[in-house]
């Protein structure tokens, strides 16, 4: 199966109106997913060969990703030191809910200081400052599950 045929079976599936389609010939593996709402598409593309490589096909009126706005995110931040969880739970940003906030957006922090709770098998682990700031960004929402070594603060060490 050359590009022009998949180019022709995805225009062919967009228009048809069928949310899957799965075609095996030889050792070309094909899946298009279609949502009909707003003619969005997930389009995934496998040929199973010894070099295992993925087929792209371009679509015409496929959404196009936007470009990744982190990367200039990341230069802003990279003047300030990330706290990171030191294991998986749930983040808190109070000890009980009848409690203050540990930080807010501003607050100077010692090292040491208590900066959130992340429970993990019912046992509640204080999460202190690694260094002297200012919190800068509070990057998780309370409540929230986290992985191990997930950002949860951003602090301004100056």
């Amino acid at each position: 199966m050359d590009l022009k045929e998949i180019q022709n079976l995805i225009k062919f599936v967009s228009n048809s109106g069928v949310a899957e389609v799965k075609l095996e010939t030889g050792d070309v593996k094909i899946t298009i997913r279609t949502t009909i709402e707003g003619n969005a598409s997930d389009i995934t593309y496998v040929q199973q060969a010894p070099m295992q490589q993925a087929i792209a096909a371009p679509i015409a009126n496929a959404p196009v990703a936007a470009p990744a706005a982190p990367a200039v995110a990341s230069d802003d931040n990279s003047k300030y030191v990330t706290i990171k969880s030191p294991m998986i739970g749930t983040f808190y940003r109070k000890p009980s809910p009848d409690k203050p906030m540990f930080v807010e957006v501003g607050s100077a922090i010692q090292k040491g200081d208590v900066l959130c709770v992340v429970e993990a098998m019912k046992l509640f682990n204080e999460i202190e400052a690694e260094i002297t700031g200012k919190i800068v960004k509070i990057l998780v929402d309370d409540m929230s599950p986290v992985e191990f070594d997930q950002p949860l603060f951003l602090v301004d060490p100056s």
